[in-house]
Formats: structure tokens, sequence, C-alpha cells
């Protein structure tokens, strides 16, 4: 067993895990609980969330919700979704996930499964301190077609490649191609000067200049 803890997570990796004891932990710790599990080949990574970790992980929230709000998407929020596929033996909960495109096939669901629901589109990790596992081999298992991976310094946005089924780095989301990437480490940080509220409310403003803009 390792275990790494600093300001924004805490993590215990056990190694020689079966699959089905993952699964087992996963029914016996329920829904309703502060750690998120991942699971690959054996390896199983405990990750205990933190302040800053959840602090971030919430404002990114926002972030998004403002705009899916401005662009007039309707937004699906399943948050630490358990995503899993057994025949890979492959399983992880990120810190956020969203249906946008496929909100629609999602609308009046409260429980998903991927065997007949299609996977989130967008998929939000925050890892300030480096995870043990290889989590974007996981969501690729599971067909997920974007990830934001927020590093505590910089935010990495992965656009899942078809048909090799591999993720590849992109200057521009694929969800939101209005939004300029380098902003959303600018107003974390901008947050913490001007306050949560009135960042948001900046973003929001600039939403819709760039929206104005494109219309004329």
């Amino acid at each position: 067993m390792v275990t790494t803890q600093a300001l924004a997570e805490q993590r215990v990796v056990l190694k020689n895990i079966s699959w089905q004891t993952f699964t087992a932990m996963l029914n016996e710790m329920g829904e309703k609980r502060k750690v998120r599990l991942a699971y690959i080949d054996g390896i199983l990574e405990i990750m205990t969330p933190l302040g800053e970790h959840e602090n971030t992980n919430r404002f990114i929230d926002d972030l998004i919700r403002v705009l899916a709000d401005e662009l007039n998407l309707n937004l699906k929020k399943f948050g630490s979704l358990t995503l899993k596929h057994e025949n890979m033996r492959r399983g992880a909960e990120p810190d956020s996930c969203y249906y946008i495109s496929n909100e629609s096939r999602v609308r009046n669901k409260r429980h998903i499964e991927l065997t007949i629901d299609p996977p989130p589109d967008l998929v939000v990790e925050i890892d300030i301190t480096s995870s043990s596992i290889d989590k974007l081999s996981i969501y690729a298992a599971v067909g997920v077609p974007e990830i934001w991976r927020y590093d505590g310094r910089s935010l990495q946005v992965f656009i899942l490649s078809q048909p090799n089924s591999i993720y590849t780095p992109t200057q521009q989301s694929s969800t939101f191609p209005l939004l300029d990437l380098n902003m959303v480490p600018q107003l974390i940080e901008q947050s913490l000067i001007d306050g949560e509220t009135q960042t948001l409310r900046s973003f929001r403003a600039w939403i819709q200049q760039q929206l104005n803009k494109a219309s004329n």
C-alpha cells in the first residue's frame, strides 16, 4: 500500500485487487461518500479530495454552468458518476461529468447504465497531486469524448480520437469551442482575489461579448 497526501488530495494505492473486490467496494460504500475510486489492471486508487481540490472542482463546475446557460445548452450533471467497463476491468469516478449533446437521451434518468446509455460528453478531473492510475485509458474504454484535466496550474483538454480510441491533446474544446482554455486557470486565480461571484459575473459578461461579436 502506498499513501500520498497534500493540501489538495490524499491518495491510497492498493495492488493485486480483483475486479470482484473493486465492484464489491463500490456497492458496500454506496453513492453518498467523499472518496473516489479508480481501478485498472489490479491496481485500486482511493482518492480523498481535500479543500483545494473540492474548491477548484466546484468553481470549474460553475464556469461550465455559466457557459451552458449563455450558449443555451441543456446540461445534465452527474458529478462523480461511476464509469466502468467490466470486460476491460477498468473503472473510475470523475470529479464532475456532464451530458450536453446527449442530454436529451438521459434527461429523465436518475441512474446511468453504460450498457444501454451513452457515456458523459464531458468529464472533469482535478489532479493537483499526480494520480497513480492512467485514468485516460479508463475513460477511453467507456468512450468519454472529452476530458478536462486541471493540475493546479494549467488546464489540459483531451479529445477521444476514433477509431483507435486514443486521447489527443487539443487547444480547443469540442464541447465549448468558444472558450479560450487558457482562461480557466486565470479565472481560478482571479476568483481567489476578486471572489467567485464577481469572477463568474465577469466571465458571463465575456461570453456575452464574444457572442455579440460573432453575431455582428
